[in-house]
């Protein structure tokens, strides 16, 4: 996984994995979430991807848009 680069200094995520369909979000409590073209949906993935890429509003798109619409909880 990458490390979150958490430019806006609050963030709750701090470490993610985009993949072709997927992208898996590490949170600051330790666990690991994975969102897919499934579930959430592929537009959300492209959503997620490109906030953990620009390294802001990854924790704030989660809870505004997608919230429990998780594929998985990993570990």
């Amino acid at each position: 996984m990458k490390r979150y680069r958490n430019l806006s200094g609050h963030s709750g995520v701090t470490a993610y994995q985009c993949g072709d369909g997927f992208i898996r979000v590490r949170f600051v409590n330790g666990d690991t979430y994975e969102y897919t073209d499934q579930v959430p949906g592929p537009e959300h993935v492209r959503n997620l991807c490109f906030c953990a890429e620009a390294g802001e509003g990854l924790a704030t798109y989660i809870s505004r848009f997608v919230r429990d619409a998780y594929a998985r909880k990993l570990d």
